[in-house]
């Protein structure tokens, strides 16, 4: 039995943040229902690279969903939805605020239907607060929490990360709060209760010491490249064949195994460096004395040695270097899945493991309004077997 196996889940969140937090229930057992909109569907659908018309990125973000068409707006849609609101466990949207409670299905008349209903709400900025009315999306949140700011070179203009990280930090912060509450329901004899996720703050949350250094010395982090500041060593350096590798040497042990490595016995017994303290002080003496080491071998060359020091390094990965990497195969990270049109698919596979449920591909993202005709008869629509919803 899946971890999650019986738990009913109603998606009415669209693109990242809702979809997402949505995703990582379905993997662990969870029956998802998901609501889209009519002949356009989600947009995601048609996000990034398309596939014969379909996003791959979909393939991902929708496996083990089942996909229902609603119209929202109308009153038919309220009324299909208040009807799986009832037999549901948890409900999942990231509109903004206001937005379901303008078509009669905000918390208040979803919590009176069924009281054990939990509701995790995404937005922005969150339900409350003088910003709660403004679209967000996770690229400001990324800005407003922090983020944005301390990405990218010293003197350049702040630089996007590469990947939709605020949405994705919000879904799994919303994915902790919905297991956090079904725990308290179930082991507290609570009621349901809703979870109110701001995209800005889930960004915050991770970004330890930015604000107590603040407050304790006005110091404002700013951008440092490939660099940690105040911690030291880590950082990217050049080899000879022009690529880079990262060292994090930052470790006390680890920094006299890394000196002995590159052959600086003097940086190795020096007692101003034995501490990360006295290390940062002379953070660019070590990184000139790392990289004009690297420089004079190639990439691999860097990287056994180190390994053998056992000092931690890595190179810096494609995504064509990820496809073929034997951690990522041997621990299943890479997997191929069938789509809904019987075409295969590399795809990520699933996290975290666990060692008696893991989670699971049942079933690939759903085409839409697959599972529309589940919904006619009462109650929650059954799920049908894995073998008839794979193609």
């Amino acid at each position: 039995m899946n971890a999650l196996e019986g738990l009913k889940v109603l998606e009415l969140g669209q693109l990242i943040a809702g979809p997402f937090a949505g995703k990582t229930l379905a993997e662990f057992g969870a029956d998802v229902i998901k609501v889209e909109p009519a002949g356009v569907g989600d947009p995601l659908r048609k996000w990034r690279l398309l596939r014969e018309g379909t996003s791959v990125w979909w393939e991902v973000q929708s496996r083990n969903k089942r996909s229902v068409c609603l119209d929202l707006r109308s009153t038919e849609g309220q009324q299909a939805v208040r009807a799986l609101a009832l037999e549901a466990d948890v409900l999942i949207e990231n509109f903004k605020p206001g937005t379901l409670e303008g078509w009669g299905l905000g918390w208040e008349q979803l919590h009176a239907l069924n009281p054990r209903l939990i509701m995790l709400r995404i937005s922005g900025y969150g339900q409350t607060g003088p910003y709660r009315d403004k679209p967000g999306f996770g690229v400001l949140g990324e800005s407003m929490g922090g983020l944005r700011y301390l990405s990218g070179e010293p003197g350049r203009v702040p630089v996007r990360v590469g990947v939709s990280l605020g949405d994705t930090l919000a879904a799994l912060h919303g994915v902790i709060g919905v297991l956090t509450a079904l725990h308290h329901r179930t082991a507290h004899g609570g009621q349901g209760q809703f979870i109110d996720v701001a995209l800005y703050e889930s960004v915050f949350n991770v970004m330890e010491s930015l604000l107590p250094e603040y407050d304790a010395f006005g110091a404002v982090r700013e951008r440092a490249g490939s660099a940690l500041p105040g911690i030291a060593p880590t950082n990217a350096y050049k080899c000879s064949d022009g690529h880079y590798v990262l060292v994090a040497g930052n470790g006390d042990s680890i920094f006299r195994r890394l000196m002995r490595a590159i052959g600086r016995a003097d940086l190795e017994s020096d007692p101003q460096l034995v501490h990360n303290d006295g290390r940062v002080q002379r953070v660019e003496e070590i990184d000139a004395a790392i990289e004009a080491w690297t420089l004079q071998r190639s990439r691999d060359e860097v990287l056994a040695v180190l390994d053998a020091a056992g000092v931690p390094v890595g190179r810096i990965y494609t995504v064509a270097d990820i496809a073929t990497d034997p951690q990522y195969l041997a621990r299943q990270m890479i997997v191929e899945a069938t789509t809904a049109d019987g075409d295969m698919l590399k795809v990520p596979g699933v996290v975290p493991k666990l060692s008696a449920t893991p989670g699971r591909i049942a079933h690939p993202a759903p085409r839409l309004g697959e599972h529309t005709g589940d919904l006619q008869g009462a109650g929650w629509p059954a799920r049908r077997t894995e073998e008839s919803e794979a193609v």
